[in-house]
């Protein structure tokens, strides 16, 4: 996951707002499992969780997969 974080970032985190950065923020500090059975469509995302940031990084991973073992 911190892959898949950090090239969301390098690309994204310029263009955060305080709120999205704080979503970001959030993101990060979520358990690794978590996150990734998320982006992998295999539990339901929290909606503390379902925000802007957490679908503009879903659609990163799916744009630019790191890995094949994700999704």
């Amino acid at each position: 996951m911190d892959l898949l974080m950090g090239r969301f970032a390098d690309a994204e985190i310029d263009s955060f707002d305080d709120a999205e950065f704080a979503d970001f923020e959030a993101l990060i500090e979520a358990p690794d499992r978590d996150l990734f059975a998320w982006i992998a469509e295999r539990e339901p995302v929290p909606s503390n969780y379902d925000t802007e940031i957490f679908r503009r990084l879903k659609a990163f991973h799916e744009a630019f997969p790191t890995t094949d073992h994700i999704g």
